[in-house]
């Protein structure tokens, strides 16, 4: 019988820092993930250099898996594109009442690493461009005008019902984000361009 090969230091030490950084935050110690991943210093160093760089792998993965997911729920959700939108907030409302839900990974670790040229913000920051673009292309199947300004609101909904699940998860942050996402779309291209003439005025 032939056994699978057994993980090396790099998928040990990639392991080990996405459990401990989501279960305990970004500032987790070095010595707590080499004993996590059973590996010596060496390794950490041999094949990231470093702590930061293992830290914005970690993003690096969980970013590929959480946009994939994204797209999944919005495909399944069908052609329509504001039921693809919509759809977001079913698969948030998932994700945050499942089981060991701990907040947002790129909140996390934006707000816990302070040097602002840690690579783990760069990641971060392109994940939420690559989202924002998502919802944009969405919007402007819809033929919204500001569809940039309109993906940034639905963005901040996103984020906020990430924020709000930790602290106030039986407020159910996911459905009152749906409701208020579901508001911005129904203002449809000519409210919103008329909305915007309006808030410009002097």
């Amino acid at each position: 019988m032939i056994r699978p090969a057994q993980r090396g230091p790099r998928e040990r030490l990639v392991e080990a820092a996405e459990r401990l950084t989501y279960r305990e935050g970004a500032g987790v110690g070095i010595a707590a993930l080499l004993k996590e991943a059973n590996v010596a210093r060496r390794s950490l160093y041999e094949h990231f250099g470093g702590k930061d760089e293992l830290l914005a792998e970690v993003l690096r993965g969980a970013a590929a898996k959480d946009l994939d997911a994204y797209r999944a729920a919005m495909s399944a959700a069908g052609p329509d594109a504001a039921r693809r939108i919509l759809a977001i907030f079913d698969h948030l409302e998932a994700a945050v009442t499942a089981e060991g839900f701990r907040g947002c990974r790129y909140l996390g670790a934006d707000l816990a690493l302070q040097d602002p040229e840690h690579p783990a913000h760069a990641v971060a920051r392109e994940y939420r461009a690559e989202l924002h673009r998502l919802i944009q292309h969405e919007l402007d199947r819809l033929g919204h005008a500001e569809s940039a300004d309109e993906a940034e609101r639905i963005m901040f909904l996103i984020e906020g019902t990430l924020a709000s699940a930790v602290t106030r998860p039986d407020a159910r942050p996911a459905r009152i984000a749906a409701d208020l996402a579901a508001h911005i779309l129904r203002l449809g291209p000519a409210d919103a361009s008329k909305r915007g003439r309006a808030t410009s005025a002097p």
